[in-house]
């Protein structure tokens, strides 16, 4: 019974720890996509106002103003500190899953599968 409660337990911990891994990666490159709208956007702001700009669409690439590609860039922005927000509790979640599994499993050894 005990040893079969311990790789359960196990198997939790391995399983939060590899989503935690899944999640730095994410939230890692959802930050990296911050930082390259920061640029394009602090780019753009260097540029007269009423300057025309070419965006790439799948192969093509297509005339727009500078308003409404700045436009674009600040709602892709808020859309992904919000995913990075969402990341960050989900990284919470699953550091306290594993902490919490892996003083479960110390517990059960050190009282030496009695209770």
């Amino acid at each position: 019974m005990e040893v079969q409660l311990v790789e359960e337990i196990e198997s939790r911990a391995a399983l939060a720890q590899r989503d935690l891994s899944v999640v730095k990666s994410h939230i890692a490159a959802k930050q990296r996509d911050v930082r390259l709208l920061q640029l394009t956007s602090s780019e753009l702001s260097q540029l007269p106002k009423d300057t025309n700009v070419y965006e790439g669409v799948g192969k093509m690439f297509i005339l727009s103003p500078t308003a409404v590609v700045e436009k674009r860039l600040v709602s892709e922005a808020t859309e992904l500190n919000s995913d990075i927000s969402n990341l960050g509790k989900k990284l919470h979640y699953l550091e306290t899953t594993h902490k919490n599994s892996r003083e479960h499993i110390d517990q059960i050894l050190r009282s030496g599968g009695r209770n």
